[in-house]
């Protein structure tokens, strides 16, 4: 017997079954080697929780934004003095900066 017979004789009955064999390559070919393999899934669904949270980021974000636009609206004066340290005439202004 040649040695290709010899070790087909070793492995178990279901192991040399043709089917078998031809669905474990095509399953190794499909988990492995396709464009939609396993680990692009994997890179693929990383990225979409990053832009998920990216999204919900610039998504709150937005909305201070939109907040901060009606509080300056409502109440300009002291939108100037908290942001530009604008002053009337007759005042100081004294800025602490905490560390």
């Amino acid at each position: 017997m040649n040695t290709l017979q010899m070790l087909l004789n070793k492995l178990p009955g279901p192991l040399r079954n043709r089917y078998f064999f031809a669905l474990l390559c095509f399953f190794a070919l499909m988990v492995f080697f396709d464009r939609h393999d396993v680990l692009t899934q994997i890179r693929l669904q990383r990225m979409v929780n990053k832009l998920e949270d990216d999204k919900a980021y610039y998504t709150k974000k937005i909305e201070e934004a939109k907040q901060e636009r009606l509080d300056m609206d409502a109440n300009k004066e002291r939108f100037a003095r908290e942001r530009y340290y604008m002053k009337q005439q007759d005042e100081d202004v004294y800025i602490i900066v905490e560390e």
